[in-house]
């Protein structure tokens, strides 16, 4: 099965299924034995056919005589595919992407509309270096395309950054570093990065945040020796801060609400050093055996899973633990880099996740000892989800302050909390909140 009828029936599922394209590509790539350049293409296809899904409509409404909406399934699938390649992919040859196009019209049972995938792309192909403009009368309309982000969070992104809003959209478009964190207890960055070179992946220090590496020339990175040996964890700069933000030291009983599929549980046991407890919970069984097999690959041996409901208060670990952690189920705004289908979520599809995330703060801190710390953190940049949760909580439950916490530059000093942003900070969009319940 070629990368683009593979990359077709991904983006079919995501749209008839509201299948997230992550879960969809991966096990589709495996069934049809997609690897190397073939595989890597279906996924630059599917990824960037989302990012720019708007603007590839707004430029075959300027091409077709029909409107995009109005073509039968999978055309416009199949046209945003073929006009991706032609204005995006330099390396892929026109008469590739058309051809190509045509055929997948052809055998998805719509060979009376080849002659109008033959056309558009062709004319496209003529017109690539003399586009149709981008009506910016409406600013905000004007960044909702050139951009592909809905309205509302284009307006509402306008809102928190001014000016840097264009920045955070193109940022948002533009691949993600793959960000690791070494394993302190088996092995060094420097070790790390000579045997990563040893098998064709190059790796640097991350900019600023300690302890983590960026990889560049990699394939399926679960192949490799280091991995398979349990020498890192895939984890984003953002999210290896947790631990440290937490402070988690050797001998620490840890408690993580939200764990699946085990990142901030795995930094925190290299911090301790892999001594004392950490127990780690998520309400569904079949992600947990994730985290077990994560556990298990990094050689943790601190760690033990939980089916729990972080909203349901547990007796018996009331006033138990010394660090409690909140990485709570949010919209994931922060993450669209990687999970470009994100930003297609709607404003009302929204409003239930404030109420979820104070339920589980509030069950979450009766478990924190005196003199114990609180960490609340999100995946995504909107204060409805991260300030506006903390600055409640925190007005209504007396017994815990906010904590000043220190963090390398480009951030430095904070006064308890931090948001991050991918086109400030280079990493994730994330919050993190720091809380003490005083003793």
């Amino acid at each position: 099965m070629s990368a683009r009828q593979t990359a077709l029936d991904v983006l079919v599922r995501c749209r008839t299924r509201k299948a997230w394209a992550d879960a969809a590509l991966g096990p589709l790539l495996r069934q049809r034995g997609l690897t190397g350049a073939d595989a890597a293409l279906c996924s630059r296809i599917v990824y960037g056919v989302l990012q720019n899904q708007a603007l590839l409509d707004f430029y075959l409404a300027a091409w077709c005589s029909q409107k995009p909406e109005h073509l039968q399934p999978p055309l416009l699938d199949i046209l945003r595919i073929g006009l991706y390649q032609i204005l995006f992919l330099d390396k892929i040859p026109v008469s590739a992407a058309v051809n190509e196009s045509v055929e997948l019209a052809k055998s998805s049972g719509r060979g009376s509309a080849a002659g109008l995938v033959n056309a558009v792309l062709r004319r496209a192909a003529r017109e690539r270096d003399h586009l149709p403009p981008i009506p910016d009368k409406d600013h905000i309309a004007y960044l909702s395309t050139k951009y592909s982000h809905p309205r509302w969070l284009v307006k509402r992104l306008t809102a928190l950054l001014g000016e840097e809003t264009e920045s955070f959209l193109a940022a948002d478009n533009t691949p993600a570093p793959l960000t690791i964190q070494v394993n302190p207890l088996k092995t060094r960055a420097e070790d790390l990065t000579a045997a990563l070179a040893a098998q064709g992946v190059t790796a640097r220090p991350h900019p600023w945040v300690p302890g983590c590496l960026e990889l560049t020339g990699v394939g399926d990175l679960t192949v490799l020796d280091p991995f398979q040996k349990g020498e890192f964890l895939v984890q984003d700069g953002a999210a290896a801060l947790v631990a440290r933000v937490a402070g988690v030291e050797p001998g620490d009983r840890v408690l993580d609400v939200c764990a699946a599929p085990g990142g901030k549980s795995f930094s925190a046991a290299f911090a301790m050093a892999d001594r004392g407890q950490i127990i780690a919970c998520d309400l569904h069984e079949n992600k947990l055996k994730r985290v077990q097999e994560g556990a298990r690959r990094l050689g943790l041996g601190c760690l033990e899973t939980v089916a729990a409901d972080g909203r349901n208060f547990r007796p018996e670990w009331e006033n138990l633990f010394d660090t409690v952690l909140v990485d709570a189920p949010c919209s994931g705004l922060g993450i669209i880099r990687k999970k470009p289908d994100a930003r297609y979520k709607t404003l009302e599809s929204l409003f239930t996740l404030p109420v979820v995330q104070d339920a589980i703060l509030r069950n979450a801190a009766r478990y924190v000892r005196p003199g114990g710390t609180l960490v609340y953190s999100t995946c995504t940049i909107l204060p409805e989800e991260n300030q506006q949760v903390t600055e409640a909580f925190l007005a209504e439950t007396p017994e815990f302050e906010r904590t000043p916490f220190d963090l390398p530059e480009p951030v430095g000093k904070t006064e308890g909390e931090i948001t991050l942003w991918p086109h400030r900070h280079g990493t994730d969009g994330f919050y993190i909140c720091r809380m003490m319940r005083r003793a």
